[in-house]
């Protein structure tokens, strides 16, 4: 398991610094710079402030010693964050996006097994159809549109919950967010559950255990449900992923100060340093959750070694 974990992490290197080059370079050929202004900067000034900024440098040095401060855990100053490193950035807003990533995959993966197992159990039934057409409509419209209309709905035609705002984190203001971020996920979760559950259901050894006499429930919560699950936790790799890209969109909707707006914010700003941090900050931490899941997967399922 060791060599296993260690392996996975060693080949993580290369990956991030492929991220990084992409993301290093595109960044500097999207048009416009940090310090355009309407009314441009004496070439004076604007020359002390690339110098200041190490941007007069040539873009090979550039890059050379940005992955240098990286590999010491330096993503550099914010250009418009004044007196905020990125990494000081990184850790005020990870809270409030940890907090509703998490809550969000946490009710995706309960909302979504307990619906695909209902569906499973009753298939080709009201409810079978009724879960699917929920999930396929969950699939068919994005987080953003969503968000949107749940805010029109609960928030201003029903006045329910806040429609923006952290509230220093009350559980109120979080709801909207959470569901937004998880309601495509819960509809996935569904289905995978569904044929899976399905598929287990008819095995030979579900067969034997009902032969015994045992309780249904029992049969389907000791024994179905474990080899259903499999499909869905391979899932949470990629569900992962998108709960973290969804959450940058979500976190400006709803005005959380998350690493999620930072980054937008960076984008707009040509914050070179702030958007080169969060993409690299998001691309290690679906690395590990990816490595977690893949382990998670090996307990349940006894047949998969991690040599």
């Amino acid at each position: 398991m060791f060599r296993y974990i260690l392996g996975r992490l060693l080949s993580a290197i290369p990956t991030l610094l492929i991220i990084v080059t992409i993301a290093f370079f595109m960044m500097r050929l999207a048009p416009g710079g940090p310090f355009d202004r309407e009314r441009t900067l004496p070439p004076e000034i604007e020359a002390n402030v690339l110098r200041a900024y190490d941007l007069d440098k040539p873009l090979l040095d550039q890059y050379l010693s940005y992955v240098g401060n990286v590999l010491r855990g330096d993503f550099g100053p914010s250009f418009k964050f004044r007196d905020f490193t990125v990494n000081d950035l990184i850790l005020a807003g990870f809270p409030a996006s940890l907090q509703i990533g998490s809550m969000a995959l946490i009710l995706a993966v309960l909302f979504g097994v307990s619906l695909g197992t209902a569906a499973a159990l009753r298939q080709n039934s009201r409810v079978d159809y009724a879960v699917m057409t929920l999930a396929m409509t969950g699939i068919a419209i994005p987080n953003f549109v969503m968000a949107p209309l749940l805010t029109l709905i609960l928030g201003v035609y029903l006045s329910l919950l806040p429609v923006a705002g952290w509230g220093g984190g009350a559980a109120v203001n979080k709801i909207l967010p959470v569901v937004a971020l998880a309601l495509p996920q819960i509809a996935y979760i569904a289905r995978l559950t569904r044929g899976s559950m399905i598929e287990v259901l008819n095995a030979n050894y579900i067969r034997t255990a009902r032969a015994k006499g045992l309780r249904e429930r029992l049969v389907v919560n000791r024994h179905a449900l474990r080899g259903a699950l499999l499909p869905v936790i391979s899932y949470l790799g990629p569900a992962t992923a998108a709960v973290v890209t969804g959450s940058v969109v979500i976190e400006t909707i709803f005005d959380i100060p998350g690493i999620g707006r930072y980054f937008v914010q960076g984008a707009l700003n040509r914050d070179y340093p702030l958007v080169m941090g969060t993409v690299i900050f998001y691309a290690l931490l679906i690395i590990v959750l990816n490595l977690i899941v893949d382990m998670l997967y090996a307990w349940l399922d006894p047949k998969v070694r991690l040599d």
